[in-house]
């Protein structure tokens, strides 16, 4: 143990006597997870403390000024420019101190704690017909404290202002502890009225120029003019001046309707020109997006409404007192708006899909249009709305010089443009340096601030010196010192800066030699790429069920940021760094409640498939190596299930015996308080023997399909098995099955047995290959094989030329009917079903054509979003019980229970349908079987 470490353990230890051992974390893990924001830094903390009230903030607070440690407060860690990582203590207000105290209609206010979500502070105002202006567009993870630290904005801050505009008090500790109450008394912290008084000057001349002059401290509110607002002042601080206890903050009435438009026009530098129209028509939102941007959203397999003509867009929101009001207002705006063409959306579900191109353009923009990785560091610079086309033009020509290229969007009423940029962090920072410094100079000369929105942090807080005198650096200075003398409030930001180029993240990484696993094509075969897809958006740290996504369903159960997708990459990231190794604890503890539902595969605006890097360390941890049981009974399940579907009375008998059973369990890894499935009395292939040459094909003979028939399906439901060959042959179909079992290996790749699933996946290649070189299609009835097939095929197998074609000939069930020109469902209109997707259908293959099919037969249908919590062999292995259980309370044991007496449960996966079973005694259907009328 060194010197430092011992200096570690004493501060923790310190720590745990004042404020309680479960909210002081030292371990290597934890570290890591707060070691970066959404920025391009890595700073690893000395301690995580995660307070539950006022006096353990004081007792950090005072432990760190007393010790001269750095502390710096923390939210959701969605900062962008390196504002919540720090070097000492980081305080995490998000995980206890997330309360609304009070929503107070009469006066339209809110009081809350540093700690809350935007978007619950948001639902509970709604209530009210009341909702707080500012809105970024994380705003379903960030928190307040972090929104008044960085003086965050959104789209709306066209209408309602910035954040610094809707505080009227805010309760603090100062750097030296003290408890303040800022407002509009300047006496509230002393020297603050003379500070003032000597700085009128250089407030009135060089502060507060335009709306999105973020950069620095916005002291302009202190001025008598602007109505003397320390809270104002404070606001945009960026944690170096205080702690925030608790906000008070305004709200602003709900309009009665708004409406969106579309605006078309020849590139987003033509659409910044004719801003001033667009804003005469008093929007409430002007967003900007460029094509590339979009092309991007189209890449990612995610349907686009139709646009106006036009290589870049604005999106504008009217309101107005009624619809008609609003639509009157959009129509006026067409004719006199300066663009190529232009399009109302009057469908709620359009617009709302577009905003989410805009809500998810940090993740989005994370690849160039090339495929390579861009970053932020430049993402947030603003000028006078009047000059942004031009400012827009010299900036492309800039990154032209600089060799740089990125995707253009953002809040283009205000001035503001967020870009995120492929700068050549890794193998050569200098470049990274240069062009951040023109960039700044050039943000400069058109009368603009290096930040609009998302604050200096260690990302800008350097370049002050280019936009500001040194008179004025000096004035910001002497605010902090009158908050923070000793300076240990989130130092090297905004005052006494560290230099940009330190402390990044990538610098200096170089790729990973491949272990052999996954192909990993989309990242150029490097590991490091892959895992640092993950930019720290957050956006797994939101509950986005309302809007129909799945992740991240273990963070949704524990709020523990361990359980983030972003979490875990960040450990992860440190492995490929060399700073842990494979079988570091920190990296099992990381992966352990991982699902490997593959959801961020889909709903991560960035693509971070964790579900393919857990496997792959699986892989590098135990390759030639003793592995855990689980690995061997579950993980390699197909293989004996091939002997128990032999004695299937025999096997369920046994497993009837509560203490047999339970041993077998605890033998295999499992948790014994699971019940064992129950085998068919006769697999699939068995019934197949007899019945395959008695095929009932009607109507003129359509082809020969290949049905691929699962080791679950086999073995557990071979009735779905025989309600799908029924179906297919009442469309003219024959149906074929490979002439002996053969598997996707699924199993082994959620273990990381990756050899042995190549051996498996080889094997089905063998039998396959011809049936799918002659034209044919494969259809899949179990979502997670037919994800495998079609995703892992190609990965594990990337140099094997029959791969890519199988891949692409493997079909669900519904997007094969679908495709069928002449199928209809059968209408039942009276019938409701309760429907839960499996994960890697929802996520992989896409649950869309199932709806579809869903709406044609008049269902009434209840859709659970979010994982069933079993998740293949996850809900079995011992230690994940209580997991997977709190995971189907926040979705199907909810749904279940508050159905309709006579809803069916329709479930395609067997691990939904088996959690169903076991946890609610719920039996589930397949799509099959429901096209069936077997209900």
């Amino acid at each position: 143990m060194t010197d430092h470490d011992r200096r570690r353990d004493a501060l923790a230890r310190e720590l745990r006597a004042r404020i309680g051992a479960e909210a002081v974390d030292i371990s290597p893990r934890r570290r890591v997870e707060y070691s970066s924001d959404a920025s391009n830094y890595r700073v690893l903390p000395e301690v995580v403390v995660f307070p539950r009230g006022d006096a353990d903030v004081a007792a950090a607070l005072e432990l760190a000024r007393s010790e001269g440690v750095p502390f710096t407060p923390r939210g959701g860690g969605t900062s962008v420019a390196g504002n919540a990582v720090g070097p000492g203590i980081v305080c995490d207000f998000s995980r206890y101190l997330n309360g609304i105290a009070e929503i107070d209609p009469q006066r339209r206010t809110a009081r809350v704690q540093p700690g809350v979500v935007l978007a619950d502070l948001q639902r509970r105002a709604r209530a009210h017909g009341l909702r707080f202006g500012p809105d970024p567009s994380t705003q379903d993870r960030c928190t307040l404290g972090g929104m008044i630290g960085n003086n965050a904005c959104g789209p709306h801050a066209i209408a309602w202002g910035r954040t610094s505009d809707q505080v009227r008090e805010l309760r603090i500790l100062d750097g030296t502890g003290t408890e303040r109450r800022l407002a509009g008394d300047m006496a509230a912290v002393p020297g603050l009225p003379e500070f003032t008084g000597a700085a009128l000057a250089v407030l009135r001349t060089d502060l507060g120029r335009f709306d999105r002059q973020a950069s620095g401290y916005g002291l302009e509110y202190l001025l008598p003019e602007r109505g003397s607002s320390v809270a104002g002042a404070f606001v945009g601080t960026e944690g170096t001046c205080g702690v925030l206890l608790e906000a008070e903050v305004d709200l602003v009435p709900i309009p009665a309707a708004t409406l969106l438009v579309v605006l078309g026009y020849e590139d987003l530098a033509t659409a910044a020109d004719d801003i001033a129209a667009v804003v005469s028509a008093a929007p409430v939102a002007v967003e900007g997006i460029d094509a590339r941007l979009v092309d991007m959203v189209r890449a990612h397999g995610r349907r686009v409404p139709d646009l106006p003509r036009g290589q870049g867009w604005l999106f504008v929101e009217l309101a107005g007192e009624s619809r008609a009001a609003a639509r009157a207002a959009a129509d006026l705006l067409c004719r006199t708006a300066g663009a190529l063409d232009s399009r109302v959306i009057d469908d709620p579900g359009a617009a709302a899909a577009l905003w989410r191109i805009r809500a998810d353009g940090a993740g989005l923009a994370g690849r160039t249009r090339d495929g390579q990785p861009a970053w932020p560091g430049w993402e947030d610079a603003a000028v006078p709305p009047a000059r942004l086309g031009a400012y827009l033009r010299d900036f492309e020509e800039l990154t032209r010089e600089h060799k740089v290229d990125g995707l253009l969007y953002g809040h283009i009423g205000d001035g503001c443009m967020h870009v995120r940029l492929d700068l050549p962090i890794a193998g050569a920072p200098g470049r990274f340096r240069a062009f951040l410094t023109d960039a700044a100079h050039l943000v400069v000369r058109h009368g603009g601030s290096l930040s609009g929105e998302h604050g200096d942090g260690r990302a800008r807080s350097e370049l002050l010196e280019i936009m500001y005198s040194s008179e004025v650096r000096a004035v910001f200075a002497g605010f902090k010192a009158l908050f923070d003398p000793a300076g240990v409030l989130n130092p090297g930001v905004l005052v006494q800066p560290r230099p940009l180029d330190a402390d990044l993240r990538l610098r200096g990484l170089g790729p990973v030699a491949s272990a052999g696993g996954f192909a990993l094509d989309g990242d150029g075969g490097d590991l490091s790429t892959a895992v640092h897809r993950c930019v720290g958006v957050g956006k797994c740290r939101a509950d986005t069920r309302a809007a129909g996504g799945f992740m991240c369903p273990s963070y949704l159960a524990t709020a523990d940021e361990k359980d983030t997708t972003r979490g875990r990459a960040r450990v992860l990231q440190e492995v490929v760094r060399g700073e842990l190794d494979w079988s570091a604890p920190a990296v099992a503890e990381s992966l352990d409640l991982c699902l490997s539902c593959r959801a961020c595969g889909t709903d991560c605006p960035a693509g971070v498939d964790m579900a393919t890097y857990k496997s792959e360390t699986l892989y590098r941890r135990y390759r030639r190596r003793l592995r855990p049981r689980d690995h061997y009974a579950l993980g390699m399940l197909p293989r004996w299930l091939a002997g128990a579907t032999r004695l299937p009375r025999l096997v369920n008998a046994s497993a009837r015996v509560g203490p047999l059973r339970r041993w077998g369990m605890r033998a295999a890894g499992a948790d014994p308080r699971r019940a064992v499935p129950e085998l068919a009395r006769r697999p699939f292939r068995r019934i197949w023997r007899k019945e395959s040459s008695q095929q009932q094909v009607r109507g003129p003979a359509a082809g020969t399909v290949l049905l691929w028939v699962d080791t679950f399906t086999n073995a557990f439901d071979p009735e779905i098995a025989q309600a799908a060959v029924t179906l297919l042959n009442s469309l003219g179909y024959r149906v074929v099955l490979p002439d002996r079992q053969v598997c996707c290996g699924l199993t082994w790749i959620s273990t990381g047995q990756l050899d042995g699933a190549r051996a498996r996946l080889r094997r089905t290649l063998d039998r396959l290959d011809a049936h799918v070189a002659a034209g044919g299609l494969v259809i899949g009835l179990e979502p997670s094989c037919t994800a495998a097939l079609r995703a892992d095929l190609p990965e594990l197998l990337p140099g094997d030329p029959r791969a890519r074609p199988v891949a692409a000939a493997v079909r669900t069930l519904a997007e094969f009917l679908l495709a069928q020109p002449d199928w209809s469902p059968p209408s039942r209109p009276e019938r409701s079903i309760v429907v839960q997707p499996h994960c890697h259908h929802y996520s992989v293959l896409g649950f869309e054509p199932d709806r579809r099919i869903f709406a044609r037969m008049g269902l009434n249908v209840t859709e659970i979003a979010g994982c069933c919590g079993l998740a293949g062999n996850f809900g079995m292995q011992q230690g994940h019980y209580e997991i997977s259980v709190s995971v189907a309370e926040n979705g199907l044991l909810p749904a279940l229970a508050g159905a309709p007496p006579d809803a069916v449960f329709v479930a395609d996966g067997f691990s939904c349908r088996t959690q169903a079973v076991q946890l609610a005694a719920g039996r589930g259907r397949h799509l099959a079987q429901i096209l069936l009328d077997h209900w």
